[in-house]
């Protein structure tokens, strides 16, 4: 065997170990763990086989919740998040005093931890001392003022709102790096040609930004399905289990219940679902794009 055919595999061999040992071993390990029954600490595992994904499915009540809550956070995300960040982006892709500010601003707190932008979220929720609360007082609307955080038909969009703060940095910056690529010609063609700005934005842009539009979706609905810091640190899946998402209960499964092997279940029915969402949109958009 010739030295070039084996160079390009002693580079990734580095790579490929690391995939090995922290993602595909792991994950091996987290599937054998879960056709057991085990609370992590006995010497001695029960096997169950799929026992444990048919409890979730049939006789858990959490869990459907937690799967809902998911799509529920992964549809608010692919509408609102990524909506938000194209919109900044098209207005901070214009040029005008002050946009390189804004674009700091809009993207400060994407870099912030969740568990910071939960700490500061939470205070702005309070019930009684509350930024959001005072404000509506202030402003006369006093029947508006919640508990934001204690009410289970609210708690789940006022987490969502404050990741949609934190979040919308991301797409923004991934669009702008798309639209900074588009040259000028189309669109002054299209003025040529009597195009409202509305047309050139849906024949022109939307086209040209196909790529990154692949990139941002991709990455947005794999962050919704994984999503757990902001929801443990702000209301740790209450109330009575309103915000409970399939990170946060295995997380409570494995070790606050000590029932790893349903705790296992959970993060398997994580991925399953992630692939059953995402691999047949990244296959299709790609196909799509090389045709």
């Amino acid at each position: 065997m010739r030295i070039g055919a084996v160079k390009p595999w002693l580079f990734l061999t580095p790579a490929l170990l690391i995939y090995l040992t922290v993602i595909f071993v792991p994950s091996l390990y987290t599937l054998y763990l879960s056709l057991f029954s085990w609370n992590g600490v006995a010497p001695h595992k029960e096997f169950v086989g799929l026992q444990n994904y048919a409890d979730l499915l049939l006789n858990d009540s959490v869990f459907p919740r937690a799967i809902r809550n998911n799509l529920q956070w992964m549809v608010g995300s692919l509408v609102l998040t990524l909506g938000l960040g194209l919109s900044l982006a098209l207005l901070l892709n214009k040029k005008w005093r002050g946009r390189t500010f804004f674009r700091g601003v809009f993207y400060f707190p994407y870099v912030l931890s969740g568990v910071v932008v939960a700490t500061v979220w939470s205070w702005m929720y309070n019930p009684t001392q509350g930024f959001i609360n005072k404000v509506l007082e202030t402003a006369g609307l006093e029947h508006w003022t919640h508990a934001w955080l204690a009410e289970p038909k609210l708690a789940l969009y006022a987490v969502f709102a404050a990741a949609l703060w934190q979040g919308v940095g991301q797409p923004m910056v991934l669009f702008l790096a798309g639209l900074s690529t588009i040259p000028k010609d189309p669109y002054e063609a299209a003025v040529i040609d009597g195009a409202k700005p509305i047309q050139s934005f849906w024949y022109i842009t939307i086209p040209l930004l196909q790529e990154t539009f692949v990139i941002v979706i991709a990455t947005t609905m794999i962050a919704s399905m994984k999503v757990y810091d902001i929801i443990y640190a702000m209301t740790g899946g209450g109330p009575a289990e309103s915000t409970q998402v399939l990170s946060s209960y295995m997380y409570y499964q494995t070790f606050k219940f000590a029932n790893i092997g349903i705790g296992s279940a959970i993060s398997w029915f994580l991925v399953f679902i992630a692939m059953i969402v995402i691999i047949p949109y990244v296959y299709y958009t790609t196909k799509k794009s090389h045709l």
